[in-house]
């Protein structure tokens, strides 16, 4: 069965015909694949600058977090400051205790030696009376 001149064309046409659709996929396959590799150097690029501004976000709030523990220090100091002077001021009212309680011994002494006198005098008063009557 040979093939007539007509016929070859016919072949070679759709030969033709289908090896330009196959390579119009396969380009159009190239083409996709390389819109996807662009995309995904975008994509990284984009994720390196994330990564960058995320570096960059943990340097800053690592500095504050410096910064909040020395104020934390210094007003740890503070309050060690006001703990000795609430100490200094309760010697202080110690002192002041001791010495009223002093005081207030003093004022029960007096008051015994002047009820003591006063009783007393009022005995040699009214025994003096009692002889002169």
């Amino acid at each position: 069965m040979a093939l007539a001149a007509q016929d070859i064309e016919q072949i070679e046409a759709i030969v033709l015909r289908v090896l330009a659709e196959r390579t119009e996929g396969k380009s159009g396959t190239v083409r996709y694949d390389l819109e996807l590799r662009e995309r995904f150097v975008r994509v990284e690029e984009e994720l390196k600058h994330q990564r960058e501004l995320m570096l960059e976000g943990f340097k800053q709030m690592e500095k504050r977090f410096e910064q909040m523990e020395k104020r934390f220090e210094q007003v740890d100091k503070r309050f060690e400051q006001v703990d000795k002077r609430f100490e200094q001021v309760d010697k202080r009212f110690e002192q002041q205790h001791h010495e009223i309680m002093m005081l207030h011994q003093e004022i029960k002494v007096l008051m015994r030696w002047g009820f003591g006198a006063l009783i007393g005098l009022s005995g040699l008063i009214v025994g003096l009376f009692r002889l002169m009557v």
